[in-house]
């Protein structure tokens, strides 16, 4: 379990390293502060997974560090049952002219494990990194790939009650990402707390029970990890030009954002038969309606729709941007816009659509009207479709004798 209460820490900032030396000479102040948290307080419990999340310099990782001993809060408390161990900053606690192997026992001390300890784990901490006969070179002749998986193993492998990841772990390869997630999962299952800072959203939502937002060392929402990836991308919206970005107030719609140049007054779903439904059929025609009101007049902008999974995550996604269609509207102008499916492969479940509209390809630099779930609907099986997963990718099976005549 992980406690931690009221946790703040501020940072002197120099214009230059002899503002340093000035300062003490002449007893006098040459730097200015800054606060890199201020009061921040959350719980983990024993198998529990919490996500950090927000902007680059909000305070994700002096958090990470504070909870590894790197560095000491200013004040505020923190409980931690157990030894905590983590993948940090890429190299930190390595030696650059070592060896992988002596790499191992160095970093191995620094997380509380004897020689004798770190000797009976070293196999599943070389088989897990997959280096090889790499684990004798010095780690100055890795990439950095390579070094987070060195890094990674041993802290996994330290017998942590308490495990954080940072971004170092989006370094590696594909296929070692989904090994250490993998990992991760059996160590939560096991009972283990996670603290999980990424910018891979859908990592956030699959992997975390509950997430925070920071901004500027604040801790913005708390909640589910869809709820504050919501407020995280409408933080980002209101980043746009100084544009002001406000929560719709009304019940048109259940939620959104925006600074409603462009208005979304209702979204439709309509099945094969042309019939409004929240239940539509794998494979067969589907067709979403969006009806929009100019509050203004825009002369392009972007017409965006999202699919999630019931878990979250995004399944697909695309916009009138991506597909070469110019969108223009006037003050007081309605116009209703279709995206036609000829054939909705999406596999049996529920899910949700997200409906956006704003500028270019992305919300953040001028964000119109941005609506999560604006509908959830469900998938279900067709009678002439079948097949596994999320999506149907239509194969075509061709079987082939290479054998010219079997009875010769």
């Amino acid at each position: 379990m992980i406690s931690v209460s009221n946790i703040s820490k501020t940072f002197k900032l120099y214009k230059s390293p002899a503002d340093r030396l000035k300062e003490i000479i002449l007893r006098r102040s040459f730097h200015r502060v800054f606060p890199a948290l201020n009061n921040v307080s959350f719980e983990v419990q024993e198998g529990e997974t919490l996500g950090i999340i927000g902007e680059n310099g909000s305070g994700k990782s002096t958090i990470l560090k504070i909870l590894t001993g790197i560095l000491i809060p200013d004040s505020g408390n923190i409980h931690i049952s157990g030894k905590i161990t983590g993948l940090l900053e890429l190299g930190t606690g390595f030696n650059a002219e070592f060896s992988g192997m002596d790499n191992i026992f160095h970093n191995a001390t620094y997380l509380g494990l004897s020689r004798r300890e770190t000797e009976e784990r070293l196999g599943e901490i070389i088989e897990f990194t997959e280096l090889k006969e790499f684990i004798h070179e010095p780690i100055k002749t890795y990439s950095s790939g390579m070094v987070m998986r060195l890094a990674f193993s041993i802290a996994i492998h330290a017998d942590p009650e308490c495990f954080v990841v940072d971004e170092a772990l989006s370094v590696g390869d594909a296929y070692f990402q989904q090994k250490c997630m993998r990992k991760i999962k059996e160590f939560k299952k096991e009972g283990g707390s996670i603290i999980f800072v990424s910018h891979d959203m859908n990592a956030v939502k699959v992997l975390c029970d509950k997430a925070i937002l920071l901004e500027s060392g604040n801790v913005v929402e708390h909640g589910d990890p869809e709820t504050i990836i919501n407020t995280y991308n409408f933080l980002l919206a209101k980043r746009s030009k100084g544009e002001e970005i406000r929560y719709q107030a009304d019940n048109v719609l259940s939620s959104g954002y925006g600074n409603y140049k462009v208005r979304i007054d209702s979204v439709a779903l309509l099945d094969e038969n042309n019939n409004p439904s929240k239940v539509l059929t794998s494979g067969r025609p589907a067709e979403f309606t969006i009806r929009l009101t100019g509050q203004e007049t825009v002369e392009n902008f972007t017409v965006g729709i999202g699919i999630r999974d019931k878990f979250g995550q995004d399944i697909y996604g695309t916009n009138s941007f991506y597909l070469n269609k110019k969108i223009r509207i006037e003050k007081g102008q309605t116009l209703s816009l279709r995206y036609v499916f000829n054939e909705f492969n999406l596999g049996p479940g529920k899910y949700t659509l997200t409906v956006a509209l704003h500028t270019d390809d992305t919300h953040v630099n001028e964000c119109f009207h941005w609506m999560d779930k604006s509908s959830a609907f469900e998938i279900v099986t067709g009678g002439d479709v079948t097949f596994l997963g999320l999506v149907r990718l239509k194969p075509e099976l061709q079987v082939i004798n290479e054998t010219e005549n079997p009875h010769d």
